[in-house]
């Protein structure tokens, strides 16, 4: 049975933090601080009501420490609790606490990631049954608003194609390494030292991070049922010197980028899949991505009615992430005061997300070759072999300085695939030095 929603006029809705770390304690600091105008926004003034922790004796700046708990199970399930902020992350006991929560009848903020782009089905199944909202503006590109335009401002439009700059970790290393000719070590090293990398880098340089917001996104903007396991990966640390000059000998950049595209059937009607991915790419340095420095975020959303739409902000950080938490809390608060809910997730559309191998890309590779008459047109052989179109080639250097640079039309990914394995079994070829899809000049 679902829960009576509005509230008594007048009555203080009071809310549970699960997590008081970076951002847990932001929020705190927030809700404070804003206690007067948060209470203006939402029509009822926004009280905490308890913090759930995993450590008593942590010092905790700002924190009343008669509000901190370690039981929050017992904290989320309250009868004085209305609603649930949860920014503890991870799977478990996340996932268990918050659909505690919902059945208890509270609704529910989260900047989890990694949850929703796991087990978003179980969470939002669980929404719907007891009538709660589920909020998570957070979880992905920090204080950018991404996720509510997608699930609210755009839900009328066909939306083709999602492209951005999501971690901003990766993009501060690539920045480095591009802008000062940092080597991927050096540059990673600054990174934690600003607090931008954590001191175990896996999640963010390997693309974990990006691929778990790629998911969030693509179920989004495509009302199909994807999870951080239909992405594909790759991260950064395999990116060389030799990458980013070669990017920068075609006066483009190199970044990490998620993209999310609708891939439509060949009579053009409807949609044959999605396409959801996570990599480096070349991109031209003429694209308003390139310009996206340090730690920043930005994501390119195209639809077919709005046309293209850029977002852009700070991607990460207590705070930016703590005011994308406060953003959701006052619009939950205020379905909760106005006794409505707010919009449910739908995967109506059932698209299969696409293998890789069927992805249409292009490729920027650079030859190491043995300097002889022949070579070319064994390498351009090469690629027709594989039914691969070169865009352009060029020869540098001389005798065992020898190199072809190459950079292909669109073709799928299994092709270009082949072509480079091929390429690395030519006798001519002594290797294939680098290898990197090219992006953003369609």
């Amino acid at each position: 049975m679902k829960p009576e929603r509005a509230p008594k006029p007048g009555k203080a809705l009071r809310v549970a933090l699960l997590g008081c770390g970076v951002v847990g304690t932001e929020v705190v600091r927030l809700l404070s601080e804003q206690a007067d105008d948060l209470a203006a926004r939402v029509g009822a003034p926004l009280e905490l009501a308890g913090i759930a922790v995993r450590r008593l004796d942590r010092q905790r700046e700002g924190v009343d420490p008669a509000l901190v708990t370690t039981d929050a199970h017992t904290l989320v399930t309250r009868d004085d609790v209305d609603l649930v902020i949860e920014v503890i992350g991870g799977i478990e006991p996340a996932r268990t606490l918050l659909l505690e929560a919902m059945k208890a009848g509270k609704s529910v903020i989260s900047a989890n990631k990694a949850l929703l782009a796991e087990d978003g089905e179980t969470l939002f199944a669980a929404a719907r049954e007891y009538g709660a909202d589920i909020y998570y503006e957070a979880a992905v590109a920090g204080a950018i608003p991404l996720l509510r335009p997608l699930r609210e401002s755009l839900v009328g439009d066909h939306v083709h194609r999602v492209l951005g700059i999501v971690n901003g970790t990766t993009n501060y290393i690539l920045d480095q390494m591009d802008t000062h000719g940092a080597g991927f070590n050096d540059a990673l090293e600054d990174a934690q030292a600003l607090g931008y990398a954590e001191a175990d880098p896996t999640a963010d340089v390997e693309g974990f991070d990006a691929a778990a917001k790629a998911a969030i996104l693509a179920q989004l903007a495509f009302h199909t049922r994807v999870t951080a396991a239909d992405v594909h990966r790759e991260g950064i640390t395999e990116v060389t010197a030799a990458d980013v000059s070669g990017a920068q000998e075609m006066d483009s950049v190199v970044k990490l980028l998620a993209i999310c595209e609708r891939v439509p059937a060949e009579d053009g009607r409807n949609g044959r899949g999605v396409s959801v991915r996570v990599h480096p790419a070349m991109i031209p340095r003429s694209h308003p991505l390139a310009s996206v420095r340090e730690a920043y975020n930005a994501v390119f959303v195209e639809a077919e009615s709005a046309g293209s739409l850029m977002f852009y902000g700070a991607g990460a950080g207590g705070a930016p992430t703590a005011s994308a938490v406060l953003g959701d809390l006052v619009a939950v608060a205020r379905n909760l005061v106005g006794g409505t809910s707010g919009p449910v997730e739908v995967t109506y559309a059932q698209l299969p997300v696409l293998p890789m191998g069927e992805t249409v890309t292009r490729y920027y590779i650079q030859l190491d070759v043995a300097d002889r008459p022949g070579v070319l047109a064994t390498v351009a052989e090469e690629f027709a072999r594989h039914g691969v179109s070169i865009r352009s080639v060029r020869q540098e250097g001389l005798g065992e300085d020898a190199q072809l640079v190459v950079v292909t039309h669109r073709a799928s990914d299994a092709a270009l695939s082949a072509t480079v394995e091929g390429l690395r079994n030519l006798e001519m070829v002594r290797e294939v030095a680098s290898v990197m899809r090219v992006e953003g000049d369609e």
